[in-house]
């Protein structure tokens, strides 16, 4: 018998249309994959869904060079881990106080996924049930301020995040939200400027690091300023923390950082999740009350076991996995300067890291310019740049390379590959895409995989 509460055919229900506050690109997308939605069968949504996973796969593994920092290939044991049914087991609760029984094995994952991320990141404490990067900063925010604090952030102009914006966790949370000077040489913040704000404002909390780093950022020094005012610093490494477990980068936390939040799936190369570090144990038990039984009273355990397998693969082979990214992106972005194209510089460096930026002006500015380089397959997206504004978008874009070096691209190829992006930017994409994706075919073997 049917329910007297759901319509007896589920295409009965009134669709009301794209949401009135989506922007113009954004409606109209949405729009017609809603009247294609709309009429269908319920085995016509099952048929696309299984479409649509199999064409991303083709998308990002077979036809495009993903040159986005900001995304990653996972080892495919990690990926086995994630799929399993692990995630759909609540695991309330420290392993053996747990509130559910029959956790035994979910409590090993749990404790053997921090040991090894403690031996990674070199830190005694972490905080693994974070759902995301965004959500480890918000624990962070809440560890060290109270709604009404005043918190100083790097702001978009040196690729500040969202999260440690107005309209971002920060906000959200109800802090008050300064913006540190920056020093555009450095591609950091002003330490100077900083300290004369900090004394002003006395902030509860300061944060650096984000979306494009170029060179390493004057942790030691911000600590210095933050201790003159009794702050906190956090450091966000959603971006480093690939070159951070591979000792590519300077960690932090050694560096004086109180906190050090991150994603998981970037230059990490692991399952979409967030972590939380810190070598303070008042901070760390603060961080494990929001997290239990604050924020996350259950977690996907699947993401834990998958984040386990991939930090293994990091105390394996993670020096030369992180060495390769920032070799790759000083060749590439070596080789875009050598095209013609205004790869943006700091005293002639144009990165330290695994990512660099072009100077998006010529273009229309960073989003038009990725959503022309999407036509030629070859992805990518804007980012801020301390440098003239583009109204209207952003003025640079950013390129990085983990997906590149995970799947076997050298400094070697780097000519070849500028030489696509150097064509894209300058006929039709369209007419290089073909290409881009004979180029991309090559590249068929993942690498930095522990050995089994």
């Amino acid at each position: 018998m049917p329910s007297p509460w759901r319509a007896s055919d589920p295409r009965d229900t009134d669709v009301p249309g794209p949401r009135p506050w989506l922007p113009p690109a954004a409606a109209a997308r949405e729009s017609e994959l809603l009247d294609r939605t709309e009429l269908a069968s319920l085995d016509e949504i099952a048929r696309r869904l299984d479409a649509a996973v199999l064409r991303n796969r083709t998308i990002h593994e077979l036809e495009c060079v993903n040159l986005n920092p900001a995304t990653n290939t996972m080892n495919p044991d990690a990926e086995a881990a994630l799929a399993s049914r692990l995630g759909t087991r609540p695991s309330l609760g420290h392993p053996g106080d747990k509130y559910e029984m029959g956790l035994e094995a979910i409590e090993e994952i749990e404790v053997m996924a921090a040991e090894l991320a403690r031996r990674v990141f070199r830190a005694p404490y972490v905080e693994l049930r974070v759902g995301s990067g965004a959500l480890a900063n918000l624990y962070a925010f809440m560890a060290t301020c109270r709604a009404g604090d005043t918190v100083i952030v790097p702001p978009p102009a040196i690729a500040g995040h969202v999260t440690h914006q107005p309209a971002g966790a920060a906000g959200l949370y109800g802090v008050e939200i300064v913006e540190a000077p920056i020093d555009p040489s450095r591609y950091s913040v002003d330490v100077t400027a900083l300290a004369e704000l900090a004394a002003r404002v006395r902030p509860r909390l300061i944060t650096i690091g984000g979306s494009l780093n170029l060179r390493p950022h004057p942790v030691r020094e911000i600590r210095a300023i933050a201790d003159d005012v009794g702050a906190y610093v956090l450091f966000d490494a959603a971006h480093l923390a690939g070159l951070i477990a591979g000792d590519a980068w300077p960690n932090p936390l050694e560096e004086g950082a109180h906190l050090l939040s991150m994603s998981t799936y970037k230059s990490l190369a692991g399952p979409p999740s967030g972590l939380l570090a810190t070598s303070d144990e008042a901070l760390a038990r603060r961080v494990d009350a929001i997290a239990y039984p604050g924020m996350t009273a259950n977690f996907d355990a699947g993401k834990t076991a998958a984040l386990a397998i991939t930090l293994l693969d990091w105390l394996a082979v993670g020096d030369d996995h992180a060495a390769a990214m920032v070799a790759m992106a000083a060749a590439l972005a070596e080789a875009c300067l050598d095209e013609g194209l205004p790869v943006h510089t700091l005293d002639g460096t144009a990165t330290t890291s695994h990512a660099f930026a072009i100077e998006a002006a010529r273009w229309g500015g960073g989003q038009a310019m990725a959503r022309r380089l999407r036509d030629a397959n070859l992805l990518t997206s804007g980012i801020g740049l301390p440098v003239a504004d583009v109204p209207g978008d952003l003025n640079g874009l950013r390129v990085g390379t983990p997906e590149l070096v995970r799947w076997g691209v050298v400094p070697e190829h780097a000519p070849e590959l500028a030489g696509l992006l150097a064509r894209a930017l300058a006929d039709e994409p369209a007419t290089v895409a073909a290409d881009v994706t004979r180029f991309r075919q090559r590249f068929r073997e993942l690498r930095f995989l522990r050995p089994s």
